[in-house]
């Protein structure tokens, strides 16, 4: 925020000009640091123009993205192990980063720290940016005095979440890409293909087959309503969308979601990886079970596993042990929960987590490895029902009319 000013130096000379601050008491003081005494301060009403307003709305404004929270976490930790004073680095790298978005969320944090807030508090004014478990080791470390150790592990959480999203990614780019092949093939058909074979049809006066009949009217109404079959799909998923963004609707959406054939079982052994790995990161840093957990489940990319987790911080509330709270989320194997058993009994259960986070790793491994393969048989059996449905459709009546033309001859 733009703030003029006017006031007295220590001569009693007068004073103004403008100067930016996040508040009217950050820039009093920042004032009173230069030597000058606020008679009167006011926020100055910003005059943008049509890019800039266009570039602030979130369709037009660029998302930072996980590579460049790397790069800044892994900065942060080198520059403050260095003994780097926290504002001089948060200064020099809003100035020298190639993320415009980036540097301006830099530039804000760097402002606030200015003004006296903490680093955590600063970072909770860009929640898009900042998720609540990197805010979270922030604060840690901050009272800790372990601000590098927190940058350091959230740059190894960060990646380990680039790292699955782009395997997964990976895993799913050939079935997407045959679906998508698919979807064009049929449209084709419909579009162009059929038409022709309906007018010739028509021309000889031939009873069409029920599967025949079928195919030229979807794709007369394809030809004819193809605008409503698009405002149908858009609204669809405008509502669906819509209905996913309320508290109930993404608890649904969720839940189902790892209900799934093939894909719902890796989400949810990609989701407990990441849970294990960041609640025992979170342990380690010296966070409380309760506070890890709420924050833990605040990251939780899925509302029905992160419900879970919530109970689970309700029952450690009560007075239960992580091993009971855990039995009864339903969210472990057997083997999981002796793992968490043995970290209760020996002290370690950052430890035992980590080793939980890699056991998960290693089934998320196998699964992304076999998910091709799992996926292709059945689009294989899809697309010979598609080609024999087209196939005889199309070819039935021209083997009726050649059959009744031999049969005449």
């Amino acid at each position: 925020m733009q703030f003029s000013y006017r006031g007295k130096d220590s001569r009693g000379a007068v004073q103004q000009g403008a100067l930016a601050a996040p508040n009217p008491e950050a820039a009093a003081s920042e004032l009173m640091r230069r030597g000058i005494t606020p008679l009167s301060i006011r926020e100055q009403e910003q005059t943008e123009s049509v890019v800039d307003r266009l570039n602030k709305l979130p369709v037009f404004r660029k998302k930072i993205t996980l590579d460049e929270l790397i790069v800044f976490c892994r900065q942060m930790y080198a520059l403050t192990k260095a003994g780097i004073p926290l504002i001089r680095t948060m200064r020099g790298l809003a100035d020298t980063t190639r993320s415009p978005e980036l540097g301006e969320v830099l530039d804000d944090v760097t402002t606030r720290l200015e003004g006296g807030s903490t680093m955590a508090a600063a970072m909770q004014a860009h929640p898009k940016v900042f998720s609540d478990l990197f805010i979270a080791m922030i604060h840690v470390g901050e009272n800790t005095g372990e601000l590098d150790g927190a940058f350091k592990r959230l740059s190894d959480i960060l990646e380990l979440e680039r790292d699955t999203k782009r395997r997964l990614k990976q895993a799913m780019r050939y079935p997407m890409f045959v679906v998508i092949a698919l979807f064009a093939a049929l449209m084709v058909v419909n579009f162009l293909v059929i038409p022709k074979f309906a007018s010739v049809f028509d021309k000889l006066g031939a009873d069409l087959p029920f599967l025949t009949q079928v195919l030229v009217g979807t794709s007369n109404f394809l030809l004819g309503y193809w605008y409503i079959v698009l405002f149908a799909i858009a609204a669809s998923a405008l509502l669906l969308r819509q209905w996913k963004q309320t508290e109930q609707g993404r608890l649904t959406w969720d839940r189902y979601k790892l209900k799934m054939p093939i894909i719902g079982p890796l989400l949810e052994l990609i989701t407990l990886s990441r849970f294990a790995r960041n609640f025992a990161s979170m342990l380690a840093a010296g966070m409380p079970v309760t506070t890890a957990l709420t924050a833990v489940a605040d990251a939780t990319d899925n509302a029905w596993i992160a419900k879970h987790i919530k109970e689970m911080r309700a029952g450690i509330e009560r007075g239960e042990s992580l091993l009971r709270t855990a039995r009864q989320s339903d969210m472990f194997t057997p083997l999981i929960l002796q793992m968490i058993a043995v970290g209760e009994e020996t002290g370690s259960v950052d430890d035992m987590l980590v080793n939980v986070a890699d056991f998960y790793d290693e089934d998320v491994d196998y699964g992304l490895k076999r998910l091709a393969e799992s996926i292709e048989p059945i689009l294989i059996v899809a697309m010979g029902i598609l080609v024999l449905i087209l196939a005889l459709g199309v070819f039935l009546p021209i083997w009726d009319l050649g059959a009744a033309a031999m049969g005449r001859g």
